[in-house]
């Protein structure tokens, strides 16, 4: 069993993480870096994983700030961590497509300088894990390698760029420490349960289609050929978990997307038909829907972000060599999208009422 040290908790995939690890008996302690802020929240989510899992797991909070130096850690919690060997997960980040330059830039990259700092001054590394995203690759199109890291010409938002100057940061660390980068695409809920906590990425369309199912005809917005990459957060959890201590993934950037992503009209379709009963027809076009969504109160009115729009008409495909090949014979499959889409529904339907609204996409 090992020790795991956490940013990002209590977020969505962190808490996953750590519930998977618990059931694997991967875990002997966790340690989390959290805001001050946010330490009753996580309290209450250590609370919950120990009643749900039926155990009792030592789990210490650290009050801190990555962005800081030493992550804003006292000499007491610096003196816990500095001798044990450790297996870190830098999941803290803003998951934002509005967010702006400054606050990307200062959580999302300097946070990442400072959690790399204290890795490689750490004596004890057994693995570091870094969870960036698919979209590093900006504006880039056509088929994206795991194993390149290229500055695209633009990017669609301040998240993906952040993002990029993070990976950047990590990459350079490969050579000293055994890093694993994550390359995550857009993250949905349960593949069979349909379980998540904010419905956003891919829920813009289900947010969108149910405000509208009072509509006799419910329409494609704009035209596209492009194709979606969304997964599961159950296959996030297994496969990061399984690599996490598979030692050939040391030293390896992996794209955990889909590896069959559907047309996103087939998914919509999709969907419109497992809300409404109805099939989309007819087309709203692209140019009105970007001035509608202009509108901030037409934004949170339709559940949907106008940044997502971008991503709509975005043609690209990842590249899963690398992840198949270290997957090979763990049994870690990508669920199906459009195979999903009942279960996501049901949840939906369900939960709806009590969500808020957030974009997560990586």
């Amino acid at each position: 069993m090992r020790t795991h040290l956490f940013t990002g908790f209590p977020g969505f995939i962190a808490t996953q993480l750590i519930k998977g690890l618990i059931r694997q008996r991967d875990v002997d302690r966790i340690y989390a870096i959290v805001q001050p802020e946010q330490i009753g929240r996580a309290e209450e989510q250590i609370d919950a994983i120990m009643e749900e899992l039926e155990v009792e797991i030592p789990f210490d909070l650290f009050a801190g700030d990555i962005t800081q130096t030493d992550l804003g850690l006292d000499s007491s919690a610096l003196g816990s961590l500095r001798d044990l060997p450790l297996v870190v997960w830098h999941l803290a980040a803003i998951y934002d497509l509005a967010v702006d330059a400054e606050s990307a830039w200062r959580v999302n990259v300097e946070g990442t300088r400072q959690v790399n700092r204290f890795v490689a001054g750490h004596p004890s590394i057994i693995r570091y894990l870094y969870f960036s995203t698919a979209y590093v690759a900006g504006k880039r199109e056509g088929l994206l390698l795991e194993t390149e890291l290229i500055r695209p010409t633009a990017f669609k938002n301040h998240y993906e760029e952040s993002k990029f100057e993070a990976e950047v940061l990590v990459e350079s660390l490969k050579p000293s420490v055994p890093v694993t980068i994550i390359r995550p695409g857009i993250v949905r809920g349960h593949s069979q349960t349909g379980e998540t906590i904010k419905f956003d990425g891919p829920y813009f369309f289900m947010n969108l289609i149910d405000r509208l199912r009072w509509l006799p005809v419910i329409p494609y917005v704009g035209r596209t050929e492009a194709r979606i990459n969304v997964v599961p957060i159950d296959y996030i959890i297994d496969a990061s978990i399984y690599l996490s201590s598979l030692g050939d993934a040391a030293g390896t950037t992996v794209h955990l997307t889909d590896p069959s992503p559907h047309p996103i009209e087939e998914v919509y379709r999709a969907m419109v038909i497992e809300l409404t009963g109805k099939r989309p027809r007819g087309r709203f076009p692209r140019q009105l829907a970007e001035k509608g969504l202009s509108s901030v109160r037409l934004q949170r009115k339709l559940g949907v972000e106008a940044q997502t729009l971008d991503y709509l008409t975005w043609n690209a495909t990842f590249d899963t060599s690398i992840a198949d090949r270290l997957l090979e014979g763990s049994g870690i499959r990508c669920a199906d999208f459009i195979q999903s889409i009942p279960a996501m529904v049901s949840f939906y339907n369900e939960h709806k009422h009590n969500q808020d609204l957030h974009v997560k996409i990586g």
